[in-house]
């Protein structure tokens, strides 16, 4: 028997999908959850909603996935920001998996896609930036490539195959809650916490909470216009050094220190002998000189006037954002 209205949301273990599926299941709208891995059902548990396994590389499992579906929460991608080979494990996945995603849904007769995109999908060279300026000129980063020509990739499949589709492009997700690993967002504020940020990088990051951005990701499916792409950030970023200030003021009983401000050279000097570590460890660099060139006085603001216009969006203020996830991950390193 197919349900009326049901709903796929991928990537539905992910912090962004396990709230969304948790906000559409509140509505009272039939979800059907898809993972890569299905064995993992603990963002599952006491949820009324079908799970079921598809992943973004292999077409004949979104095509399962998507059968008598009439809207389909795209959210399923890679999102990290280094890798041994990024274009191999970042760019090609999310070019592939959104192709994959688009004709699956043309193929099952799918109405209406919401396109998680994200920020970094915008051009900078003018602030506060908007959806109107078009896609990031910057070519220096795989991931960021990826959400561009990603995007790009889905509103011009939706068009050849007549579907309907909206893409949101939401910013640093956080909150006071997570049902999944903690997301690269969440890190920076764990690196604050540990006291492991000794340096002012001059980078800063624009804070939303993720039950904001779920929300307005049913709101881009409702009430947002085809072709359209919706900003889902704050208005104004927030420094990392600034972000420090929050979680000192919170919390003075863990000493936690400004970072100092170094000249850039010195930061570019760090930067290198982290890379330097993470070739012979195989994890992850905390800092990348490419990080530094692309993001290091980069202000990511935004002018969010028509999410709120056109969809009703009205996010948390970044403060409060903080906040509220600081005291979670107290919270949660209390719990474990």
């Amino acid at each position: 028997m197919t349900q009326k209205n049901l709903v796929l949301v991928t990537g539905a273990n992910g912090h962004l999908g396990n709230n969304l599926v948790r906000l559409l299941i509140k509505k009272g709208i039939p979800v059907r959850a898809s993972v890569r891995n299905i064995s993992n059902k603990e963002p599952f548990v006491g949820l009324d909603c079908e799970v079921v396994q598809s992943d973004i590389t292999d077409k004949q499992s979104l095509i399962r996935a998507l059968q008598g579906v009439e809207t389909f929460y795209a959210v399923g991608a890679v999102f990290k920001l280094w890798a041994k080979d990024p274009k191999k494990e970042i760019y090609d996945v999310n070019i592939q998996g959104t192709q994959n995603m688009i004709e699956a849904a043309a193929e099952v007769g799918v109405k209406r896609i919401v396109y998680v995109s994200s920020i970094a999908a915008l051009n900078y060279t003018q602030l506060p930036t908007k959806e109107s300026y078009g896609q990031n000129p910057d070519r220096r980063d795989m991931y960021y490539n990826s959400k561009n020509d990603g995007e790009k990739l889905a509103f011009e499949l939706a068009k050849k195959y007549n579907i309907e589709l909206v893409a949101v492009l939401p910013s640093a997700m956080i909150g006071n809650e997570s049902f999944g690993n903690l997301n690269v967002s969440y890190n920076v504020i764990d690196l604050i916490l540990k006291k492991q940020i000794p340096v002012d990088t001059g980078i800063t990051l624009n804070w939303v909470d993720v039950k904001d951005v779920a929300e307005g990701c049913f709101l881009a499916a409702t009430k947002g216009r085809n072709g359209e792409r919706y900003i889902l950030a704050n208005e104004l970023c927030t420094s990392i050094t600034d972000t420090t200030k929050i979680a000192q003021k919170l919390l003075p009983e863990l000493n936690i220190n400004i970072p100092k401000a170094v000249p850039k050279p010195i930061l570019y000097l760090i930067a290198w002998f982290m890379e330097l570590s993470a070739k012979l460890s195989g994890k992850a660099p905390l800092l990348s000189v490419k990080d530094i060139a692309m993001f290091s006085g980069l202000k990511q603001d935004f002018d969010i006037t028509k999410a709120r216009t056109e969809l009703g969006f009205n996010p948390k203020k970044p403060e409060l954002t903080v906040k509220e996830a600081i005291l979670y991950l107290i919270n949660k390193k209390v719990s474990l």
